[in-house]
């Protein structure tokens, strides 16, 4: 069964800006993952209920949807991806 994928603004940026080899990367990894496949851990501590998804040099941040979709939340290097969305969510919540 394929799921649906729900890309945040950021992700969708994100991946315009990238090479054309890492974009076909990119997207190869996302249709897997419409399928529950690919290179999927769940993250723990601050960030437990997400997950990610490795694609190359880049971290992909989701979450599952009581629907059944997936929500693609962020995307970013993998030196910065925890980091960066830790302090993004953070951030909201104290809003």
């Amino acid at each position: 069964m394929k799921r649906v994928l729900r890309p945040a603004h950021q992700v969708i940026e994100f991946a315009r800006r990238l090479a054309p080899a890492p974009r076909r990367a990119l997207k190869r990894a996302l249709e897997d993952l419409r399928e529950d496949k690919g290179d999927i851990q769940p993250l723990e501590a601050n960030l437990a209920g997400y997950h990610r998804l490795r694609c190359g040099k880049y971290r992909i941040i989701f979450e599952y949807a009581r629907d059944g979709a997936i929500e693609v939340i962020f995307m970013e290097e993998r030196a910065l991806v925890y980091e960066i969305f830790e302090a993004d969510l953070l951030r909201k919540l104290k809003g």
